[in-house]
């Protein structure tokens, strides 16, 4: 697991764009304020670029790839074509599986299992239907949390750009692989939960 996910808190900052197809991410350390990682869709197909800016952009697959700003891999987030629910697969910087994300059916304001690469349940992201905020709970624990940073109204309405601070319980301890599957879920609320 490569060291930029040892730390605890991450600012989230979407590239923005009024018609973009691709969903790109830069990850910063809020403390130094320096960018520790970069989130892109490299290869997107003419169809799912098209697909993008309709009704059906939930449904469509993608492959995310978080890289340091050198550009050493750190993980890859893919799914297919999803037709109900989401099955996601989080891979790490060698390409092996390290687990997936399994959407659950009725959930009010977003709910997903995080799963290990055995497919052992390992937390549950939960998120509240009032607003932007989710939750990463293992039991009664709370692992880590997801909110929304408002950049200004005129900036958020005309622009699909958001901008996320992820917590990272100091409980986790910093070489545990839970932290790289709580970054891959992060990257996905928007496409799996909120688009």
């Amino acid at each position: 697991m490569h060291a930029a996910l040892q730390n605890n808190q991450f600012f989230v900052k979407e590239h923005v764009g009024l018609f973009k197809a691709a969903n790109n991410y830069d990850i910063f350390d809020p403390t130094s304020q320096q960018k520790v990682l970069e989130c892109r869709e490299p290869e997107l197909g003419i169809f799912t670029k098209v697909f993008r800016f309709t009704d059906y952009k939930r449904m469509t697959p993608f492959s995310v790839e978080i890289r340091t700003p050198e550009g050493q891999k750190v993980l890859t987030v893919k799914r297919g074509i999803s037709l109900i629910l989401s099955t996601v697969d989080v891979m790490d910087e060698n390409d092996r599986v390290v687990g997936h994300f399994s959407q659950k059916l009725f959930s009010i304001g977003g709910k997903f299992d995080v799963l290990d690469a055995q497919k052992q349940v390992v937390c549950t992201l939960r998120g509240k239907w009032t607003s932007w905020d989710f939750r990463f709970v293992r039991g009664e624990t709370e692992l880590a949390s997801v909110t929304k940073q408002w950049m200004g109204v005129g900036k958020e309405l005309f622009t699909s750009a958001d901008n996320y601070v992820l917590s990272i319980a100091p409980a986790v301890a910093a070489n545990d692989p839970t932290r790289l599957l709580i970054m891959a879920a992060v990257m996905c609320i928007d496409m799996v939960l909120k688009e």
